[in-house]
């Protein structure tokens, strides 16, 4: 079933352990959430960019912003578990119509022919024409994939950097794994050279999703990659998805932690 409608949707929450309150940072004069949504509506393609959150002062901005909000429980312990949670609201938001109003065989087929974009809401420079892209990708592919997610290639200097996310890919752009160890190993050369044997790339913080598999997180089986490695992407290659990737050029920075902050802000005022 084709793609025919598309929604962006930002997890957010204040509760972060590495960076508490960080999606309400000062960045170039704006809460670095802000920011995001605001990169988000300049995409072409969606029909409405929504916050997902459990906080109540963050959805009084958000609103306040001009941006709707779906509250979410406190107990979600990733960003895609979070949107998952109120999947069916953020379809129906993209068909402007009620989701109580569905029978099941309407529910189906609204899931399976809606994109869900999952935008992190710690990356203050996201590129909207990336969000663009996302949704162009489930329309150009055959069969629609269930999750699409930009990569990019990797600078030798943050091959072994554990804060950027790495992707493992196959020769059709499928994503075999997702680390934050440089991968492929490269046997009995020097890890400072690994980069002049074989590309690395790294995964930008943003995934793709066709509604109904959104939808059926919660049936997922636990998954120990996930847990070890603390990618919420690995629940689903565990469990048989396919992701898809395409390439972008550069990366969106997530700011995870005070290091990170800082460099967002001064890469902020180089831009004023």
């Amino acid at each position: 079933m084709a793609i025919q409608r598309s929604v962006v949707a930002v997890p957010a929450r204040l509760a972060s352990s590495r960076l508490p309150d960080k999606v309400l940072a000062e960045i170039g004069g704006q809460p670095m959430i802000q920011r995001v949504l605001e990169q988000c509506a300049k995409a072409s393609g969606p029909a409405v960019v929504m916050l997902c959150t459990d906080s109540p002062r963050l959805q009084q901005l958000s609103e306040g912003w001009g941006f709707p909000v779906l509250m979410t429980s406190e107990d979600c312990s990733s960003g895609s578990e979070r949107i998952a949670s109120v999947a069916d609201q953020l379809v129906a938001r993209a068909w402007g119509e009620p989701a109580d109003g569905w029978d099941s065989g309407l529910r189906a087929q609204r899931l399976a022919s809606t994109a869900v974009i999952n935008v992190q809401g710690d990356q203050p420079f996201l590129d909207p024409d990336v969000v663009t892209a996302m949704v162009e990708e489930f329309g150009r592919r055959e069969p629609v994939p269930a999750v699409v997610t930009p990569v990019y290639r990797l600078k030798p200097d943050t091959v072994h950097n554990p804060a950027v996310v790495k992707t493992l890919l196959a020769h059709d752009g499928r994503a075999l794994y997702f680390s934050r160890s440089a991968i492929p190993h490269v046997r009995d050369v020097d890890p400072a050279e690994w980069h002049q044997h074989t590309d690395y790339w790294g995964h930008v913080g943003m995934y793709g999703f066709r509604g109904d598999v959104l939808a059926s997180w919660d049936q997922l089986p636990t998954s120990p990659l996930e847990d070890l490695e603390r990618l919420e992407q690995l629940r689903l290659i565990e469990a048989g998805y396919t992701i898809a990737t395409f390439q972008v050029e550069g990366t969106s920075l997530s700011v995870d932690t005070a290091e990170q902050l800082e460099q967002a802000r001064w890469m902020a005022n180089q831009s004023a």
